[in-house]
């Protein structure tokens, strides 16, 4: 490989690879290897680089330790302070408790639970404010100032930079045929190291940031247009609405493009990489399988390597978003029914659906609310079955018994 000049930029090719050997040994080489299934669904040649499986189940690691390990004794002694939505917080406080500098860490208060308890458990002192990283980020430069705390950036540090960078080092170490770069987006920090790493090592490589459909903000920077951001996300971890000065310096020179993707394309991302890969992503996470799935005209017939940069997600959320995927592929719906007030019919149903392979979760007998007669009674009951045409063969078991029957969620609802 050659390596084309980022002597210019902020961060070269020559401080990624200085950050590697810094950060050898504390930080896990983690794997990248192939997906067949999603090379499948993608029509392109698909690599993951699974970044959930370091100790803080993020990428954060790597810039945050790069940053600590160059600060001087007498800032090691005062001690760090960061803003984070949880994973540079973690990053932080795991390795500045490594190393015995005292952090703290600002978080805004939507912070996932799981986040804030791992980062208190490595020994930082949390400060939960602000319902957005603006917020959070001012406090955290107030704390600095009044307690003479070194200011560790989330993004916009050449360290940090450098630090990220080294994802891309390695996914072309274990796979150099690799010939594009999905990153996700939030302050730019990682898809700038990225991208750095991989046109230095590659010049012709395609590198792809991706962002969330409503936090579009390198996107919009890029092409002129002015920057709104807002709502909610399943991918905290990327709801940035600020991007740093030092990453959109270097995305303007060296990424090809930035893409948007929706809710509903990351949510699906999760459940693939669980279904498929065996393997724990946060919507930030996933964010990259999401662009192969909402963009597939990008990808086809190209050697893309993802990165799947975290894996930090509330146990609670990731069953909605199982069970919300469930709902959307048709294997469980929701169908409602109408069948005359007498003994048996309940069973009758049952036997029906269970006879046609459907299995009942849940049901619900609705005698005295709503359009119902006086001798019949409505029935919602929820299935489980194998996929969209199974579903279908539940209702059309149902209806040719004489049950009118709609379908309220799932399938074809």
């Amino acid at each position: 490989m050659t390596s084309a000049s980022t002597d210019t930029l902020p961060v070269s090719l020559a401080d990624v690879r200085a950050a590697a050997a810094r950060i050898a040994g504390a930080v896990v080489h983690t794997p990248c290897l192939r997906s067949e299934t999603l090379s499948r669904i993608a029509k392109a040649d698909v690599w993951i680089k699974f970044e959930n499986l370091q100790f803080t189940a993020s990428f954060k690691e790597r810039g945050a330790l790069n940053t600590l390990l160059q600060l001087t004794d007498e800032e090691r002694r005062r001690g760090v302070i960061a803003m984070s939505a949880g994973n540079h917080a973690q990053g932080v406080a795991y390795h500045a408790g490594r190393l015995g500098i005292p952090a703290t860490i600002v978080m805004p208060s939507f912070t996932p639970n799981t986040k804030v308890k791992h980062t208190r458990g490595h020994g930082a002192r949390v400060v939960l404010i602000g319902d957005t990283l603006a917020e959070a980020a001012a406090e955290a430069h107030r704390l600095a100032a009044a307690e003479k705390l070194v200011f560790v950036h989330p993004y916009d540090d050449p360290r940090i930079i450098a630090g990220q960078g080294t994802i891309a080092l390695e996914m072309l170490a274990d796979a150099p045929e690799l010939d594009t770069l999905v990153v996700p987006v939030g302050g730019g920090g990682m898809l700038a190291g990225c991208a750095v790493a991989a046109r230095g090592l590659k010049p012709d490589m395609m590198v792809i940031g991706v962002e969330t459909a409503g936090y579009s903000a390198m996107r919009q920077l890029l092409a002129g247009e002015p920057v709104t951001v807002g709502g909610d996300t399943i991918a905290e971890g990327i709801a940035v609405r600020d991007i740093g000065r030092t990453p959109l310096a270097i995305a303007r020179a060296l990424v090809d493009r930035v893409l948007a993707v929706d809710e509903v394309a990351i949510e699906r991302a999760i459940a693939l990489f669980l279904e498929v890969e065996k393997t724990v992503a946060e919507g930030a996470g996933a964010a990259g399988l999401a662009a192969l799935l909402a963009h597939p005209e990008v990808f086809a017939g190209r050697k893309v390597g993802l990165v799947l940069c975290g894996g930090n997600i509330d146990t609670r959320l990731l069953a909605s978003v199982l069970l919300r995927g469930l709902v959307r592929d048709g294997r469980i719906v929701r169908l409602r029914l109408m069948i005359p007030d007498l003994p048996g019919q309940l069973a009758r149903v049952a036997g029906l659906i269970g006879g046609a392979g459907g299995n009942i979760v849940e049901v619900q007998h609705q005698r005295l609310f709503g359009s119902v007669v006086a001798k019949s009674t409505e029935l919602d009951v929820t299935v489980e079955s194998r996929d969209r045409d199974h579903a279908r063969e539940l209702v059309t078991a149902l209806q040719a018994e004489g049950f009118t029957v709609r379908v309220l969620e799932g399938a074809d609802a």
